[in-house]
């Protein structure tokens, strides 16, 4: 569920990025940082940003200034303006969906979210991929930076050409990771690949061994410095959400629903809904044969549910009331339609009628008086007594 967003950032710059939503209720929120010269589009930021919405976790993704659809010159894009564009982005998810837990940095990006971690109180946990220890990693990257004054330079960067100006390389100059690293109080998971042959897997030992604890390292084997393998980039998302879990508090309550009511939204999906229920939040869908996605129980599986826990909990009850020896049961459930036989006079045909047929195995040493009595509670469920008394539906426009 991906909703395009624009926000400004402190010195008034447009920027753009995607908000990768779960399908159901939100357990927390992140941000996601882009590498030197990439995009929110990049495969590391849209693999692991799906994977982690798919975990619960929302997570934004969006372009620095001057980068992919941010307004802004590249050359405005320097570490420091990096970092106030992530401040940005953080109050504008607290602004809207809620404050962010995770601050997540992919190679350079990291640097930023290091930096940024301290300006953003809501921050819980942070989590480096690929990442340099030092941000002046980035300069050997760069073709004709001895050319570079006062003036705004052209320069090559991995074969495309950007204007960067002296800026630019005093901010990425000077920057004392390893006291950050030391006073981060956030929990910190490194993840790094020991073939990645953009980022040795050396950064990866500084960066850890400067930080305090909690802390972790996993490898990601085999995985190159772009997480362009898409199981790669799935796997490190399920990392995240896994570790990261000890440092969240419950789940977000966005938005309740009261006890009693129960909400259903629609998602982008054809036919994927999110069902909100007394803190209770699950999807409904339909099977891919009549072109769903089969992500979640249809509308009928959920009114056969409905009847069958009300059947299975009432029995229960009486048992236990009754004494009756009642140890567990099965209800079996089954909506049809059949033609009505006893009515050949309607003018429209004939029609048919509803069938829901429930089957109901009781096990327990019960006599047969016994069994007969279970046969006619079960008839008195509350849900059963609600849909024989065809209910009234009203419906109004909010």
């Amino acid at each position: 569920m991906k909703h395009e967003v624009r926000f400004p950032n402190a010195a008034g710059v447009m920027l753009a990025g995607s908000i990768e939503l779960p399908p159901g209720r939100v357990r927390a929120v992140a941000v996601f940082a882009h590498c030197f010269t990439c995009t929110a589009r990049s495969h590391g930021a849209r693999r692991v940003s799906l994977a982690l919405a798919e975990q619960g976790i929302a997570t934004l993704r969006f372009d620095f200034t001057g980068l992919g659809d941010s307004e802004g010159a590249f050359a405005d894009s320097h570490f420091t303006a990096n970092v106030d564009d992530l401040v940005a982005a953080a109050a504008y998810l607290e602004s809207s969906i809620g404050a962010p837990a995770i601050l997540i940095g992919h190679s350079l990006g990291v640097a930023a979210v290091i930096a940024a971690a301290e300006q953003i109180p809501s921050v819980k946990a942070v989590v480096t991929i690929a990442a340099p220890f030092d941000p002046a990693h980035v300069l050997h990257l760069i073709k004709g930076t001895e050319d570079i004054g006062d003036q705004q330079t052209e320069v090559s960067i991995g074969g495309r050409p950007f204007r960067i100006g002296r800026d630019f390389l005093d901010s990425v100059a000077g920057q004392d990771q390893a006291a950050r690293l030391g006073r981060l109080k956030r929990a910190l998971l490194v993840l790094h690949s020991a073939t990645d042959a953009t980022v040795g897997i050396e950064n990866a030992r500084a960066i850890f061994e400067a930080a305090k604890h909690p802390k972790s390292f996993v490898a990601l084997n085999g995985a190159d410095h772009l997480l362009t393998d898409p199981e790669q980039a799935s796997y490190a998302a399920m990392i995240i959400a896994a570790w990261v879990q000890p440092f969240l508090g419950p789940a977000m309550p966005i938005d309740a629903v009261p006890e009693g009511h129960v909400r259903v939204t629609s998602t982008e999906a054809k036919f994927v809904q999110i069902v909100d229920s007394s803190g209770h939040t699950f999807l409904a869908d339909e099977p891919l044969a009549v072109g769903g996605s089969d992500l979640g129980p249809t509308p009928y599986d959920l009114l056969l549910s409905a009847l069958g826990t009300c059947t299975a909990m009432t029995l229960r009850l009486v048992a236990e009331k009754e004494g009756i020896p009642l140890t567990g049961v099965s209800v079996t459930l089954n909506h049809s339609r059949r033609h009505a036989d006893d009515c050949a006079d309607c003018a429209t045909g004939q029609p048919q009628i509803e069938v829901l047929e429930r089957v109901i195995r009781l096990e327990g040493d019960l006599s047969e008086a016994q069994r007969m009595r279970m046969l006619v509670i079960a008839d008195k469920c509350p849900v059963h007594r609600t849909l024989e008394n065809h209910p009234r539906i009203e419906t109004r426009l909010l």
